[in-house]
């Protein structure tokens, strides 16, 4: 357990980035390039990151041994933002083998031809893993409702197709992650608040840099044109979606080792709530191993 001046900072430094309550959140209320006035150069951080990282992996041992609950993280942010980078670095520790990590590209034929939640259900980690989702169903409320053609693919009948869908799906969003946490699923959602200004330098840095070319697609450009566009459905997502049992946190990410901090701290917040503990082994158990151990002992 995190306890004493540990816990506290910890706490402190997520609380002003943790969304429970959507009713009044405001995107704009959030600065891309907040640091708390917290300033380290790169070896500081990332031996902070490490701390955590470790803590992490031991944390998750114990969470595959007890075997009754699961973690689902997700990530949703603007391209450049820092996904994947996020991911790599923070659960740098973690036993890959505890832990599985999907990436949600278009849909498939398949996954068309059942409903929008289907295939994202059909990853939600299984008790004693921890998953990431690298985007997940809420694009399902972002790019799909920024490009509403693609709700043409989805085959939906006309008349499940008004004005309030988005609304329809959020609340089923909501229902659904309900559903998850009374399962034993810890849902921990992120969005990488990245500003304009900071999406530009990193697009321009992809292009100039051979070696960052291939991070870089004509795509990314066009969807730039719509940043307004996805805001506002960000905005709406957060604000119908954002809980007590699974909250959202909007973590700056203009500063990378920023958002690498926060979103580690809040893992290990959240987590540490779980009270997590190795099984006891039962009387019968423990006389086996008892037994087991005379037997090894006495060997010559």
């Amino acid at each position: 357990m995190l306890r004493g001046d540990i816990g506290k900072n910890i706490t402190r430094y997520v609380d002003p980035f943790r969304i429970t309550k959507g009713a009044d959140f405001r995107l704009k209320d959030h600065d891309p390039g907040e640091t708390l006035g917290l300033k380290m150069d790169k070896s500081e951080a990332a031996e902070l990151l490490a701390t955590g990282s470790e803590w992490l992996a031991k944390e998750q041992e114990m969470l595959y041994a007890q075997g009754n609950r699961s973690v689902l993280i997700l990530f949703q942010a603007m391209d450049a933002a820092g996904k994947d980078s996020t991911i790599k670095h923070v659960m740098s520790r973690i036993n890959p083998q505890g832990c599985d990590v999907v990436s949600f590209k278009q849909p498939s034929a398949e996954e068309l031809s059942h409903d929008f939640m289907w295939r994202y259900a059909t990853h939600v980690p299984a008790r004693g893993r921890i998953g990431i989702f690298n985007r997940s169903y809420y694009e399902e409320t972002l790019v799909v409702r920024v490009h509403e053609a693609l709700l043409e693919k989805q085959k939906l009948p006309p008349e499940f197709v008004g004005k309030r869908i988005w609304d329809e799906r959020l609340a089923d969003i909501a229902r659904f992650e309900d559903y998850w946490t009374r399962q034993g699923v810890l849902v921990l959602k992120f969005f990488l608040n990245l500003s304009p200004a900071e999406q530009k330098k990193r697009f321009l840095e992809r292009l100039d840099n051979p070696e960052k070319n291939w991070k870089f697609s004509p795509s990314d450009i066009a969807e730039r044109r719509y940043w307004d566009d996805y805001m506002h459905a960000y905005e709406e997502a957060i604000r119908a979606t954002a809980s007590k049992a699974a909250p959202w946190y909007v973590v700056p990410a203009d500063s990378k080792w920023f958002t690498r901090l926060i979103v580690a701290a809040a893992i290990v917040e959240a987590i540490d709530k779980l009270d997590l503990a190795y099984p006891v082994a039962p009387a019968l158990l423990q006389q086996q191993l008892a037994a087991a151990r005379a037997e090894l002992a006495a060997e010559e």
